[in-house]
């Protein structure tokens, strides 16, 4: 472990001991078979704004459609790394990624250039609305924001894969999982 990741490592350690003391209150993520809210949303993507439909998206293949709970964060930034490194892959397989956060929504213009590497695009979802039809929203100090919860969505618009840790770590293998099993199957 280089020295840069174990620091990574004990920042977003803090930032989930903070978090965790914080009060909030959340509800579970939708599970497997439930059907998936449309939405809309103002995203960037490699710094650029686009309208994501998730209706759009997936006539293409499964979405991976992940929450978090603020752009230029320690553990946020860790998994948008993460999730750039494996876009090819997921690209391959005939998935989008797509990143959603109610934190500094002001700021996801930066964070898609910068953290998610013009790799796939991040959108802002204020006051949390888009996180709450997904049952990932949380009350942290009176503010709306989103639970880490990654979600894969079949193009039938069902939940393939549903998965909260505010740990970033497992969240970029479970979806690529999920995305190569429905491949296999259809």
């Amino acid at each position: 472990m280089t020295m840069i990741t174990r620091r990574i490592t004990q920042m977003v350690a803090g930032v989930g001991m903070a978090f965790a003391a914080a009060s909030f209150t959340a509800q579970a993520a939708l599970p497997v078979g439930a059907a998936a809210p449309q939405f809309q949303l103002h995203a960037a993507l490699g710094g650029k704004p686009l309208d994501f439909s998730l209706q759009q998206a997936l006539k293409k293949g499964p979405v991976v459609l992940y929450f978090f709970p603020a752009a230029f964060t320690a553990g946020c930034t860790l998994e948008a790394h993460e999730f750039a490194e494996a876009t090819d892959k997921f690209t391959q397989l005939g998935a989008t990624v797509i990143g959603v956060t109610a934190g500094n929504t002001d700021q996801i213009s930066q964070f898609s250039k910068l953290e998610c590497r013009d790799k796939f695009a991040v959108a802002a979802d204020p006051g949390a609305k888009v996180a709450a039809q997904y049952q990932t929203a949380v009350q942290v100090k009176g503010k709306a924001m989103s639970e880490r919860t990654s979600y894969v969505i079949s193009p039938e618009g069902k939940i393939l894969m549903s998965y909260t840790d505010r740990n970033p770590d497992q969240h970029i293998q479970k979806a690529l999982d999920a995305v190569q099993q429905y491949r296999s199957a259809h």
